[in-house]
């Protein structure tokens, strides 16, 4: 189990840009799989991009590929969500979620959740 700490959101023009970070504690951090999720009112949660514990995978929903980048880095205990090119659309909370092992899009297999930062796109 991580405890998760999300920052970066906030309102943005579209066509803008805004990074997101996840800060982790404990010292496995590089044992767990993240993935950036995002929720918008009315709307079922959904995964955004995953990033595999050592960097070299990832993962991104079709919506958001060519925009967003995760990346991580974990000397820091961190991950990152890169969003370019933002969309209103992309309005949502997002959240970072942590899950031991490799990368899941599923998101009942990830075990600890950050609190959730907002990012709002105005048209």
């Amino acid at each position: 189990q991580v405890q998760l700490v999300e920052s970066g959101g906030g309102l943005v023009q579209a066509g803008g840009s805004l990074r997101l970070s996840c800060a982790a504690s404990g010292r496995t951090f590089s044992s767990y799989a993240m993935g950036w999720f995002r929720q918008a009112p009315g709307k079922e949660r959904e995964l955004v991009a995953a990033i595999s514990g050592s960097g070299r995978s990832t993962y991104y929903t079709d919506s958001v590929k060519g925009r967003f980048n995760i990346s991580r880095d974990n000397a820091k205990n961190t991950v990152y969500l890169q969003m370019n090119s933002l969309k209103p659309e992309d309005t949502a909370v997002y959240s970072c979620a942590a899950r031991w092992g490799s990368i899941v899009t599923r998101e009942e297999y990830f075990g600890s959740w950050g609190q959730g930062t907002r990012v709002t796109v105005s048209s």
